[in-house]
């Protein structure tokens, strides 16, 4: 009996250690936090996190918790953890400019922003971060000072420029244009590397440069990845607010011929019927999707069918409708599956034609079945279309 006694407690003290071997967050509100760095002259670190936040979640149980961070973080930094939707997260996300989570912010007891970065963070790239925090020469606000001071020095240029992108700071893709401006060959790898992960959209020189070189960009990244990236730089250079979509047509399309000359004309007619979608005008968006495929037949499954799903859901025009259902029977014949067969169904059931309607939704259960997907909306369709 003594023995197991002597066990429980090793087993509780044993555990109680591990707990108390990741960072050890404050409990306080914002102000004591602050008073409690101040007094001890040390920097916080906070984690500026949302209670949805795949990538936090990930940080608070792989990486906050392992030994090495702890006694790191614990030894250094007063820690906070702060939603930045509930209490008083709100109000320091905006003052700290928190954009996106994880923001990993690093502020002194003075309530100054010294350092920030954005994203999931490994446990050594986390020390690491935490270390670039302690180092005044290293950190966001000695960069920011220096840069000021009109130090535009190679090495010091390539290094904050590195620094802003981790931090989502807007400037980055200016300070990586100052770099550049001292540079003989921009297309060195370190130096693509830097134009192909800070570019943003805000500075055409970058973006030009990349589509120039999209061939040598893709032996660095892969086709897939360069051709996503030029096209997020192209709907970052527009205004969401902009009234003159006719502008914003013309906007894009002189970027798609830059980028993609090959395949401007189609990638122009595809975002102007997205771009209808967006915005709700689905009449403007169901006209731009007939031109679309008119001039670009897909021979994509997928493409065809979520293009006629969104005529059923949002169309009621019956020639239209017709239209949308040669779409969902071509998907059906590249791809004979539950879920386009449903899509063939539906829009059958709208156009009232039972016959039709009944086979496409018989034969989609059919298929759910044999591989054991979730068919009782289509059951449920099935029921409407027999009452008919």
């Amino acid at each position: 009996m003594k023995f197991t006694h002597m066990l429980a407690f090793a087993l509780f003290t044993l555990s109680a250690v591990q707990a108390q071997e990741g960072i050890q967050f404050e409990k306080g509100n914002w102000e004591g936090i602050l008073a409690k760095a101040k007094a001890e002259d040390k920097i916080i670190f906070m984690d500026a996190y949302a209670s949805w936040c795949g990538p936090c979640k990930m940080m608070s149980r792989d990486v906050f918790t392992e030994s090495s961070v702890g006694e790191f973080f614990n030894g250094n930094f007063v820690n906070a953890k702060i939603d930045m939707e509930d209490g008083e997260g709100p109000e320091l996300s905006s003052r700290y400019g928190v954009m996106a989570y994880p923001t990993l912010l690093f502020i002194d007891g003075q309530g100054e922003l010294v350092h920030r970065a954005v994203g999931y963070h490994g446990v050594e790239q986390f020390l690491e971060l935490g270390k670039t925090a302690l180092d005044p020469d290293k950190r966001m606000s000695s960069l920011t000072a220096r840069y000021a001071r009109g130090d535009r020095s190679p090495d010091f240029l390539y290094n904050y420029a590195r620094a802003a992108m981790s931090a989502m700071d807007p400037k980055a893709e200016q300070i990586t244009l100052a770099y550049l401006d001292t540079q003989d060959d921009w297309g060195t790898e370190e130096n693509m590397q830097l134009i192909f992960e800070t570019a943003s959209g805000s500075e055409p020189r970058l973006f030009d440069y990349i589509a120039e070189n999209r061939a040598a960009f893709a032996e660095l990244y892969g086709e897939e990845t360069v051709n996503g990236q030029l096209q997020r730089l192209i709907i970052n250079t527009l205004d969401p607010n902009s009234a003159d979509e006719q502008e914003v047509f013309a906007k894009v399309e002189a970027a798609y011929k830059k980028a993609f000359p090959e395949d401007a004309a189609s990638m122009t007619a595809n975002f102007r019927m997205n771009y209808y979608g967006m915005l709700g005008q689905m009449d403007k968006f169901a006209a731009e999707a007939v031109a679309y495929f008119e001039q670009n037949p897909s021979e994509n499954a997928d493409e065809l069918n979520n293009i006629a799903w969104a005529f059923f859901e949002n169309v009621d025009d019956e020639k239209m409708l017709e239209k949308a259902v040669q779409w969902a029977e071509k998907s059906v014949e590249l791809q004979d599956a539950y879920y386009n067969n449903d899509t063939v169904a539906s829009l059958y059931f709208k156009l009232g034609n039972k016959k039709k309607a009944k086979k496409a939704a018989e034969h989609a259960i059919q298929l759910a079945k044999e591989n054991g997907e979730d068919y009782s909306a289509t059951q449920e369709l099935l029921e409407q279309i027999k009452a008919m």
